[in-house]
């Protein structure tokens, strides 16, 4: 425990997602032996991040415009609509670069522990965008944990009267990982996923 201001700079910087302890107490020891510039200039950029970007009209994306650089991109298509929990799940999908579709984020996922429920994610906001009749299928590239697999669950059961095509991402076995080190969950769901050769 450190006095004052020190203290309360380490009790925020603690409350980041994936800052424990002792990583908050570093970085906030980093932050008092750094020049005075270079911590002004990460002030400014976080006050400037909170001021400017904002989200997505249309799909949820942060952005620093009304539009996303994606939904503002004629060249996609706009038959294909892959669901995602977050913006940083489209940077994931984006780097493969063989996505030519739309993207929806949602906002999360449904947790009944952590209070979230269907009407605190982004689903009216989707069901509007289908409702246009320009979407063929809708992918849904959930995080493949209890709460995705509920929210895929609740999104399918939604969509089935709209008749469009729900896939959901192929989840099984890594590139060059061995089988004694594998979950029973992908284990299972890679046999599910399994096709011909």
């Amino acid at each position: 425990m450190y006095e004052g201001i020190v203290q309360d700079l380490i009790d925020e910087l603690g409350k980041l997602p994936g800052i424990g302890p002792k990583s908050a107490q570093r970085i906030a020891f980093h932050l008092l032996d750094a020049d005075d510039a270079a911590v002004r200039r990460l002030a400014e950029v976080l006050v400037k991040v909170k001021d400017t970007v904002r989200f997505c009209e249309i799909c949820g994306n942060v952005s620093a415009d009304e539009r996303c650089r994606i939904c503002a991109d004629t060249r996609r298509s706009d038959e294909l609509i892959c669901v995602v929990e977050e913006s940083k799940d489209i940077v994931a999908i984006e780097r493969i670069r063989e996505f030519k579709g739309r993207y929806h984020v949602l906002g999360g996922a449904i947790d009944p522990i952590g209070g979230v429920g269907p009407n605190d994610l982004r689903i009216t906001e989707l069901m509007k965008r289908l409702g246009t009749g320009e979407t063929t299928e809708v992918i849904l590239a959930l995080d493949p944990n209890i709460e995705g697999e509920a929210t895929a669950a609740y999104l399918s059961r939604l969509l089935q009267p709209l008749e469009i095509t729900v896939t959901r991402l192929a989840s099984g076995l890594p590139v060059g990982g061995d089988l004694d080190y594998a979950d029973e969950m992908t284990l299972g769901r890679a046999f599910l996923g399994r096709r011909s050769v």
